[in-house]
């Protein structure tokens, strides 16, 4: 077997490949045996049909289905003599072939392109590290997030007010203000103030009773279209808190006992979710910092793979709702690109670093995930007794290993940032 190998670029290679007749005539005399038995002639029995006879009648027959059964496993040799490892489905073209002749043809496919590291060294990588400052209302919020999760509905007649909820019927209008056939939705629950409202429409709601109605403007889409609709509430709920005493706070944790020592409890949850929250931005800084500086190759048809599959856990996690293919295609081919990007650097520093999971490192975290999960240990071992389990929780020690690795490249500026200047824009908890 003859190959020639042609770099087109970073990623795509194009193979020539020349087999002689004498390193494939056996397979060749295989699939004329095996053709010849299913074959019927008149006069013959089934696969006593004379070569000559067989041939002259169906030899382009024999050809094909000669291709069809060890075209693949040549496709192979010729790769593997070459040391290639596509990473998706060859062009396969200009196959020439007849008996008696060379079998030729010509394959273009992706690989994984060779990444070269930067020249690694202290502060050859720029990043941040944020700690955050955290004040008494970032407590008292977390509080009143407790007392919401524990809070009870009532039903109330003496009118709604902002925080209500409206179980209510909507039926959509058309232009001229008629109801629309078939648009009538029932047991939609609406929060007087929430959401999209804008002030006059939450004026419009706030005091409304049982067997009350009014006229909103509602959003339909996610593209900011809007709709009329006449709401007719059939009952207000109210949101009744629990009262913050030592009997809520043993309610919410039994080995609490008072609420100094909930609020105790609660600020040393916010200093370990920012702390957790400041690590993940770090490491995600780490490795930003090496892929812009590297800025390496990667093959398409790589990226397209991680898009489709991302793609489907996000249609998955939409709960069947409709979305929009190509809008979800652009939004994540970012993500995708550098995802992939991000994994042939890693591999190239654990090749750099030599870098390893142990098993002792694989026995050690999973006794960390029982000691954590007493209740469910048995769970927890029977899980990770399977291989593929043991294998993503090996890529997740190894990302650790890698960035703490990348760590001693870093440049740190330390950046201090007030969780108040946060409030109201996100939810911390």
């Amino acid at each position: 077997m003859k190959v020639k190998t042609k770099n087109i670029n970073d990623y795509t290679r194009e193979i020539n490949v020349d087999i002689s007749w004498s390193e494939i005539e056996s397979d060749f005399e295989i699939s004329l045996r095996k053709f010849s038995k299913k074959v019927k002639m008149p006069g013959f029995r089934s696969g006593k049909i004379p070569r000559d006879r067989l041939l002259g009648q169906f030899q382009a027959n024999i050809e094909a289905e000669f291709l069809d059964s060890n075209f693949q496993k040549y496709y192979l040799a010729a790769i593997n003599q070459e040391s290639l490892n596509p990473v998706n489905k060859a062009e396969v073209k200009d196959i020439q072939f007849h008996m008696n002749e060379d079998l030729s043809f010509l394959a273009v496919f992706e690989v994984e392109p060779d990444v070269k590291l930067p020249k690694l060294k202290k502060n050859t990588l720029s990043v941040q590290r944020t700690a955050y400052i955290h004040d008494d209302q970032d407590i008292e919020d977390a509080i009143m997030q407790l007392r919401k999760a524990n809070a009870s509905m009532s039903t109330v007649e003496d009118g709604a007010i902002e925080g209500d909820y409206l179980v209510c019927t909507l039926q959509k209008l058309d232009d001229s203000g008629v109801a629309i056939i078939g648009k009538k939705f029932e047991k939609q629950y609406l929060r007087v103030g929430n959401g999209s409202f804008t002030d006059s429409q939450k004026d419009k709601m706030i005091g409304l009773k049982p067997g009350g109605s009014t006229r909103l403007r509602l959003p339909v889409n996610q593209d900011g279209g809007d709709a009329d609709y006449e709401l007719t509430v059939d009952k207000v709920e109210r949101e009744l808190l629990p009262e913050l005493n030592d009997e809520f706070v043993k309610q919410i944790n039994p080995n609490l006992d008072s609420i100094d020592s909930l609020r105790l409890d609660v600020e040393k949850k916010i200093i370990e979710n920012f702390k957790e929250r400041s690590k993940t931005a770090y490491d995600r800084d780490l490795s930003d910092a090496l892929i812009e500086k590297t800025n390496p190759p990667f093959a398409p048809s790589m990226v397209e793979y991680y898009l489709t599959n991302l793609i489907e856990d996000v249609k998955k996690q939409n709960s069947g709702e409709p979305l929009d293919d190509e809008k979800v295609r652009e939004h994540y081919m970012p993500v995708a690109e550098r995802n992939v990007k991000w994994y042939a650097l890693r591999n190239k520093l654990i090749e750099h670093g030599s870098l390893e999971v142990s098993r002792d490192d694989l026995n050690a975290e999973i006794e960390r995930l029982v000691g954590a999960n007493t209740s469910s240990e048995n769970e927890i071992r029977k899980f990770y007794k399977k291989p593929s389990n043991l294998k993503r929780l090996e890529d997740g020690l190894m990302e650790k290993i890698i960035l703490e690795y990348l760590e001693q490249f870093a440049k740190v500026k330390e950046v201090e940032v007030q969780t108040k200047d946060l409030r109201g824009k996100e939810n911390e908890y």
